[in-house]
Order: structure tokens, then C-alpha cells, then sequence
């Protein structure tokens, strides 16, 4: 059990399956990953089993376990066996320093309760996270609304500008945590205070997005009283919907279809192959409302964490 040498072993890495493959030279040419964090268990020249984790380019710790497979010909105990020990091994070499891992996240198929062979992929993989002291966190829906697709019209009960700033969308953000059926809002809410998770949440992702900021949109009444947002962008690998949320104060009153559809369209109208988004399982409104406006359910995300 041991990390890959370099860029070289990257086909024996490979061996296993799984749709992340495609993108994990490019991760490695960007410094997303680094081999010394991609591990193997491997017989011979034969591969067992691997874990892999990412990161932002240049980051210097990992941020997401979102590599971990074993090869399903292994006799049955035998595969989270062998499992187990390869992710506790990695673990103790990679993260020695770190009192909570990354978070762990699978992409799975969206039927995959009923198909039985996918379901025993993904709750072996789960076992393995289990004994190494992970649990369940959130199930989420992976989305897509794919070119072809109808995109409406504006509503006319809305109007739509640009984002003023860091700090009116910092201010939006921190409004919104109040009562969200979101699973990591609601986590870092046990933690921090909601102004301080907006904080984080924008420094950590939205604030590093290169693609334009002209493209977030404040959602507001004809008088000019914020309603809500939607932040559209691309994330190095897709053009995805990074934020898309409705005030707590107007709340229940659908605007969250004007604004879904007003991100699609400024994504849309960029020409772009597809556009992702997600939400937790049970957010049943927003799920709904993606629904409503022609996104596909494509897959589903399993999160992982440590206590």
C-alpha cells in the first residue's frame, strides 16, 4: 500500500472505474492533486484497491476525499477488508496533522437503491468510510439542464441587476442561512454564526471563481427590495449555478422559479454545452423548482464526515 510515483502510474490508477478518471491528469497538470495524495494496494501488477484526495490548485492539504474504490472481483468480506486498511493507511500518511479528514464525496447513480449490484458498490464504499469513523451526512442531487432544453421568458414580477459587491452578496448570504434546508448551512451553523459562514463560504469558493462576476444577479422587487440571488459561473470544469437562493422574508411565493430560470439564461446565452447544479435530497422545494425549469437528475453526490 503505497502513494503513486508520479504522473507514470497514473494508468495503473486508472485500472479501477469511476467518472473521475477523465479529469485526473488534468488535476494533476493543474496541482489539484499531487501523487503523493493518490494511494494504491496493489498485488503484483495487479490493483486492488485506491483512495485519492483533491484540492484547489496550488493547495497545500487536501479538501475532498473523492477517490476511494475497490476492485468488486475481490471475494466478498475481503473487499472492505482490504478497503479499510488501505484508507486507514493513507489517511495516517497524508493527514497526520488533521484532527477532522476531508469530507468524503461518491457520485452515484440516481437509481442507485434499485439496481443491486450499484447498491452494494456504493454501501460497501460506505462501510469502508464507516470503519474508519465516518457517517452519512447528506445525499444530494447532482443536476443538469442540457442545451435544447426551453429556458422562460423573465416573469415580469421581477427586475434583475448585477451583485453591487463582495460585501452586499456576503449580507445576502448571511440572510438566507436563516432556515435553510441546506446540510452543510446548517453545519456550519453549529460552529459559527451565519455572517461568519457566509464569510467562508465566499472566501472558499465563489470569490475563487475566474469566470465573470457580472454574470451573479440580485433578484429584486420593481421598487428595488432584494428578493433573492442566483450566482452562475464555471468551476474549472463545468458551467455550474454556484448559488441560487430566496430571502427568508419572501419565502413561499415561487420566486424561486424567475430566479432559477434568469441564471439558466445567462449561462445559456454563453453558448455552454450544459449547466450543473445540486441540492441536498431533501430540499424538496428547490429540488422541485430545478425540476420545473428542465434539469435533469444525472447522478447523486454521497458526503461522508468524521466527527
Amino acid at each position: 500500500m503505497r502513494p503513486i510515483s508520479g504522473r507514470e502510474e497514473l494508468a495503473l490508477f486508472c485500472r479501477l472505474p469511476y467518472s473521475l478518471n477523465e479529469e485526473l491528469a488534468d488535476d494533476l497538470a493543474a496541482g489539484r492533486r499531487r501523487p503523493e495524495w493518490m494511494w494504491v494496494a496493489v498485488h503484483g501488477d495487479r490493483l486492488l484497491a485506491r483512495a485519492a484526495w483533491w484540492s484547489r490548485s496550488g493547495g497545500d492539504a487536501p479538501l475532498i476525499l473523492d477517490v476511494l474504490d475497490i476492485d468488486d472481483s475481490i471475494p466478498g468480506p475481503d473487499r472492505v477488508d482490504t478497503g479499510v486498511r488501505l484508507l486507514r493507511t493513507a489517511m495516517a500518511a497524508t493527514l497526520p496533522d488533521r484532527s477532522r479528514p476531508p469530507e468524503y464525496s461518491r457520485f452515484i447513480p440516481p437509481d442507485w437503491r434499485e439496481n443491486a449490484l450499484t447498491r452494494q458498490v456504493v454501501e460497501e464504499r460506505m462501510t469502508v468510510l464507516e470503519r474508519t469513523g465516518a457517517r452519512l451526512f447528506v445525499e444530494r442531487l447532482r443536476l443538469e439542464w442540457r442545451p435544447g432544453s426551453p429556458v422562460p421568458g423573465p416573469g415580469g414580477r421581477l427586475a434583475f441587476r448585477p451583485v453591487h459587491d463582495a460585501g452586499e452578496l456576503v449580507a445576502l448570504m448571511t440572510s438566507v442561512l436563516d432556515g435553510t434546508l441546506d446540510a452543510h448551512g446548517r453545519d456550519d451553523l453549529t460552529r459559527m454564526t451565519a455572517h461568519e459562514a457566509a464569510v467562508k463560504h465566499y472566501e472558499d469558493e465563489l470569490a475563487r471563481y475566474t469566470s465573470p462576476r457580472d454574470w451573479w444577479r440580485v433578484a429584486t422587487l420593481p421598487h428595488g427590495e432584494p428578493v433573492g440571488f442566483v450566482v452562475p459561473a464555471h468551476n474549472g470544469y463545468n458551467p455550474i449555478l454556484a448559488y441560487i437562493a430566496v430571502l427568508p422574508a419572501h419565502r413561499g411565493n415561487g420566486y424561486i422559479d424567475d430566479i432559477l430560470a434568469e441564471g439558466t439564461r445567462v449561462l445559456a446565452e454563453q453558448d455552454v454545452p450544459r449547466i450543473r447544479a445540486s441540492t441536498d435530497l431533501g430540499n424538496t422545494p428547490m429540488a422541485q423548482a430545478f425540476h420545473r425549469a428542465g434539469y435533469v437528475n444525472f447522478e447523486r453526490e454521497i458526503n461522508m464526515t468524521w466527527s
